[in-house]
């Protein structure tokens, strides 16, 4: 009879630890799943206006800072595997719509990150420029994160700051698509593996106990995603953005 209870628990562990590293997986690499169709929608059409590039600029910014939160407040590894590849992702999404971009642009004037000007941030030149972006940022926010560790205020704030960025994530993609009054070019695909991939995260949030900020970030992230499928439908009719008024001279 023992020999039974021993046999059904080791059954019951195997099977637990399967669902979980299952889970750990879906985690790690289920967050660049959306980004494919995308990709391979801009590949195909060389044309990356459908697409904002702010949205990569958000997971940049709110995946370094929670790898820099990670030394702070040692979360699940699973999360912090899914940051260091979500951020190797929106660098080759970057470099795509860079590349696609210098293609179809008329001007042969260059942006530079280094020239400091506010009026083309994040519209740069070359893919090099966002690259020296990422490593400042990364620079100063891990040098900041050093000297302040020891702040529990601090590392609080800089997890919120992490989960609060990457809830806002689909908010550019949002805002072109009301600009444009279309979401042609848009993936409808990537904004479903959006949804799906977002509930599941807050889910696991929520069952592995995660800090508070990331599943009450998730449930602002699922709300966006709800709000851009709503966009598809109520533009379903219209298939060019609205013209933008051409600047006086």
């Amino acid at each position: 009879m023992d020999n039974i209870d021993l046999q059904l628990t080791l059954s019951e562990v195997t099977i637990v630890d399967l669902v979980s590293w299952i889970a750990s997986g879906a985690m790690i690499f289920g967050g660049i799943v959306p980004y494919i169709p995308q990709y391979r929608q801009i590949k195909r059409t060389e044309n990356a206006e459908g697409f904002s590039t702010y949205v990569c600029l958000a997971l940049l910014v709110a995946n370094t800072l929670r790898i820099l939160f990670w030394f702070g407040v040692h979360f699940e590894l699973p999360l912090l595997a899914q940051s260091i590849i979500m951020n190797v992702t929106m660098m080759v999404m970057l470099h795509l719509c860079n590349r696609v971009t210098q293609l179809n642009e008329m001007s042969t004037k260059r942006r530079a990150f280094l020239d400091f000007d506010h009026r083309y941030f994040w519209k740069w030149t070359k893919f090099r420029d966002y690259v020296q972006f990422m490593f400042v940022f990364t620079l100063i926010g891990g040098y900041i994160t050093y000297v302040c560790l020891d702040f529990p205020v601090y590392v609080e704030t800089l997890g919120f700051l992490a989960v609060f960025v990457e809830a806002l994530l689909g908010a550019p993609q949002f805002w072109r698509n009301y600009q444009n009054k279309c979401t042609v070019g848009m993936s409808v695909k990537m904004v479903g593996f959006w949804t799906s991939g977002d509930t599941f995260k807050t889910a696991y949030f929520l069952i592995n106990k995660a800090p508070m900020q990331f599943w009450i970030c998730g449930l602002l992230q699922v709300g966006i995603d709800i709000a851009i499928l709503l966009q598809v439908w109520i533009y379903r009719k219209n298939v060019h953005p609205i013209s933008k008024p051409a600047k006086p001279i």
